[in-house]
């Protein structure tokens, strides 16, 4: 049995429970607030960050790409042409980039600033960073994410897939760090048709269900969210 340790609105836990989703790999989820750091989190991982994942009475295994390369290790053979990793060593790296990209760049500059100041500072309590947004560090996030979608862009423009021809890792990667800046109303869609349509295509798995129908307390969802025309 695998057991999963996550923050709902995490775009690296959301990302690993895609790709769990897409491998068929059924798993037992425990939510974690990772700034309050639980005893039951920082005995699996003393860096007290989510999402780790542990299986049977094995090792925790602690953050995405981890995650993600043992499920690859151990279940990515079993589903044929559904395995999320490339089988050329070229395209393994470009798809392992834009993992790293999303999970890490992405998150960085835009993302993580907007879930923490628009959703995680409203559930922390002020003595441990919780109040108002920071409308200096929104125009920031709202800044960048300009340029990365313009980047995105470009990717989905020329390819099939964000990474090449095949679905991957890095469709999940990206798409978990979208979905959490949606909910919020935070990506300007505008005419940006390209990367409309891919989204749209991975909105509609199967994998996604459960992510969408998922809220904050108090804060509804932006009409795009769950809308798989929008």
């Amino acid at each position: 049995m695998l057991k999963l340790y996550h923050h709902p609105f995490s775009p690296s836990s959301r990302f690993v429970r895609l790709i769990l989703a897409e491998y068929g790999a059924g798993f037992e989820e425990h939510h974690v607030n990772p700034w309050e750091r639980p005893q039951v989190l920082l005995e699996l991982n003393a860096a007290g960050t989510v999402p780790v994942m542990v299986e049977n009475e094995g090792p925790a295994i602690c953050g995405p790409v981890p995650i993600m390369e043992y499920l690859d290790e151990t279940r990515g053979y079993a589903v044929s042409d559904k395995r999320l990793m490339p089988d050329h060593p070229d395209a393994r790296a470009e798809t392992r980039r834009l993992v790293e990209w999303a999970l890490t760049k992405f998150d960085t500059e835009v993302v993580g600033h907007l879930v923490r100041e628009r959703i995680y500072k409203q559930i922390m309590p002020k003595s441990a960073g919780g109040g108002e947004p920071d409308s200096a560090v929104l125009r920031v996030a709202r800044a960048n994410i300009q340029h990365h979608l313009r980047y995105f862009t470009y990717l989905v423009a020329s390819r099939r897939w964000i990474a090449g021809d095949r679905l991957s890792f890095a469709d999940f990667a990206l798409a978990a760090g979208l979905s959490c800046a949606d909910y919020l109303g935070e990506v300007p869609w505008g005419d940006q048709e390209d990367i409309k349509g891919w989204y749209a295509r991975v909105k509609s798995r199967p994998s996604m269900r459960p992510l969408l129908g998922e809220k904050v307390l108090g804060m509804p969802a932006a009409p795009t969210y769950a809308d798989l025309d929008f």
